[in-house]
C-alpha cells in the first residue's frame, strides 16, 4: 500500500486507477456541527470543506475498500437545535443510517451525543481536545488541538519583544476558559507579564473591554480565542482607541475586511494561528492534500468570501481517517482507530505529529505536532514560523495543567460535573466499553 493517501493521489494526479470492481454500499459519515446561530462560523465552513473532499472521492468512483468502490454520503445535523435533538440525530445516524464516523465541533451541545457514540464504539472527532477523557476512548482530536497551539504565537512574540507586558481577554465559555488558561501558561513560560485579564460574557461591549486593556499600558493585547465577530469588534476598538502595540489572536478570519476598515500598517501588528492555504510556506510541505493551494482555490471558487480557520479541518480529519481505512481495508471504527494510533505517531496537517494528552485529558487522543504562526504582510496572511507544540508540552505540561486546573478544565474536573448518559428511554446508561 502506498504511503500517500487517496486524496493526496487525487490532488497530485487528478486520476483514479481504473479497477475492475463492483460498487459497494454507501459509506455514511455524520457531522454534528452548528449551522445556524452565533456558532455557525465554527461549523458551516468546515462542512463546506468536507463536501469538497467527498465530491473529489465520489467523482472518481468512491472510496476503495477491499476491492470495491463505495460512495460517500454526508449526514449533517445542526447542533444549534440543542443537546437533546443532537443526541436523537446521532442515534439516527448510527442506528438507521449506519454511520461509521461522526465529526463534531465539540462542546456542551454535543456532549450527550458523544457519550452515546462512545457507548456504540463509534469513532468520533472533536475540534476541542478539552472534550477528551478516559471514558471517551473513541473520541479523538486529530486536526485542531485548540487551544494548545496558541502557545506558539506567544513564544514567537516573546522572541521579538522579550518582557513585553500583555493583557488578555476571553469569553467565559468552554472555548474561552481553556484558551485563557493556555495563554496564561504560555505567557508565564515566555516571561511576558500579564498586566490585565478580562473575562467577559456573551454580548459584552468590545469598547469597554479594550479600554480596560489599553489602560493597563500593555504592549500586547491578546483576544485569546474570541469568536470572529468579537475579534473584529475588539480589533476595531483597539484601532479607534489609538493602540500602537501588538495584537495577538487565535484566529484572524475576515482579516481583509479589517485591513480595509483600519490600515495595512495597523494590521501588520496582528499575529494569529491560521494561514491561508495559498501560503508559499505550505507549497512543499508533505501533508494531507499535497496541494493545499489547489484546495484553497477550489474552496474559494465554490464558497467565495467564506474561508475561515475551520474550512480545511474536517477535510483533514477525513483524509487521515481514509488513510487508516485504506490500511485496514474496513471502516470498522475499532480497527480504524487502532490503525490511526499505531506507533503513537502519524502525519498531521502541518507535518509529523504524536498522540498526546494523558497529562491533561487523561488519554493520549490528541494528535499534536507543529503549528504555524501567521502575520499580515502587505495585507496578506503569511506564515512567519512553524513551532513545535509537542516540544512545548513536553517541557511545560505541568504549567499548563496548573492553569487548566484553576479554571476547572482538567479532565477529572470536567467529568465530575458531566451528566450521566441517558438511553433512549431516559434511563441512566453505563460507561462505554474499553477501547479495543
Amino acid at each position: 500500500m502506498s504511503g500517500a493517501s487517496f486524496a493526496q493521489r487525487l490532488t497530485v494526479t487528478g486520476t483514479l486507477p481504473r479497477l475492475r470492481s463492483r460498487n459497494g454500499s454507501a459509506v455514511r459519515i455524520g457531522f454534528l456541527l452548528p449551522r445556524s446561530g452565533p456558532e455557525k462560523i465554527w461549523g458551516q465552513p468546515g462542512l463546506d470543506g468536507a463536501s469538497l473532499w467527498s465530491d473529489w472521492i465520489n467523482e472518481r468512483g468512491g472510496l476503495m475498500i477491499g476491492g470495491r468502490r463505495h460512495p460517500v454520503e454526508i449526514l449533517s445535523h445542526d447542533t444549534a437545535s440543542g443537546p437533546e435533538a443532537t443526541l436523537r440525530a446521532a442515534q439516527e445516524m448510527v442506528e438507521t443510517h449506519g454511520a461509521c464516523l461522526v465529526l463534531t465541533l465539540g462542546g456542551n451541545e454535543v456532549g450527550p451525543a458523544i457519550d452515546y457514540l462512545m457507548s456504540r464504539r463509534i469513532l468520533t472527532t472533536t475540534l476541542l481536545p478539552t472534550d477528551l477523557s478516559p471514558d471517551r476512548p473513541y473520541l479523538i482530536a486529530p486536526a485542531e488541538v485548540h487551544p494548545l497551539f496558541n502557545v506558539t504565537g506567544v513564544a514567537h512574540l516573546a522572541t521579538e519583544y522579550p518582557g513585553a507586558k500583555i493583557a488578555l481577554c476571553s469569553q467565559n465559555d468552554l472555548m474561552g476558559l481553556p484558551s485563557l488558561a493556555c495563554y496564561r501558561a504560555a505567557c508565564a513560560v515566555a516571561g511576558l507579564p500579564v498586566v490585565e485579564e478580562v473575562l467577559y460574557e456573551e454580548g459584552a461591549a468590545a469598547e469597554g473591554i479594550v479600554a480596560r486593556m489599553v489602560a493597563s499600558e500593555a504592549d500586547i493585547l491578546c483576544w485569546c480565542s474570541s469568536t470572529p465577530p468579537m475579534v473584529r469588534a475588539l480589533t476595531l476598538a483597539a484601532f479607534a482607541q489609538g493602540f500602537g502595540g501588538q495584537i495577538l489572536s487565535c484566529t484572524g478570519d475576515g482579516y481583509r475586511q479589517l485591513v480595509a476598515e483600519t490600515s495595512a500598517d495597523f494590521m501588520a501588528r496582528f499575529t494569529f494561528q491560521f494561514p491561508d492555504f495559498d501560503d508559499p510556506a505550505l507549497a512543499d510541505l508533505a501533508f494531507f492534500f499535497r496541494r493545499p493551494q489547489q484546495f484553497f482555490e477550489n474552496y474559494n471558487s465554490r464558497f467565495p468570501e467564506s474561508w475561515s480557520a475551520v474550512s480545511w479541518e474536517y477535510a483533514s480529519v477525513l483524509d487521515l481517517w481514509h488513510q487508516a481505512v485504506e490500511r485496514v481495508e474496513t471502516t470498522s471504527p475499532v480497527s480504524v482507530l487502532a490503525a490511526m494510533k499505531r506507533g503513537r505517531q502519524m502525519p498531521h496537517a502541518f507535518g509529523p505529529a504524536r498522540w498526546w494528552g494523558d497529562a491533561v485529558f487523561g488519554i493520549d487522543n490528541a494528535l499534536v505536532g507543529n503549528w504555524p504562526v501567521v502575520r499580515l504582510q502587505d495585507g496578506h496572511a503569511r506564515i512567519v514560523a512553524f513551532a513545535s507544540v509537542i516540544d512545548w508540552l513536553d517541557a511545560h505540561e505541568t504549567v499548563l495543567a496548573n492553569e487548566l486546573s484553576r479554571f476547572g478544565q482538567l479532565w477529572h474536573q470536567r467529568i465530575a460535573v458531566r451528566p450521566p448518559l441517558q438511553d433512549r428511554e431516559g434511563r441512566a446508561g453505563g460507561s462505554p466499553p474499553p477501547a479495543g
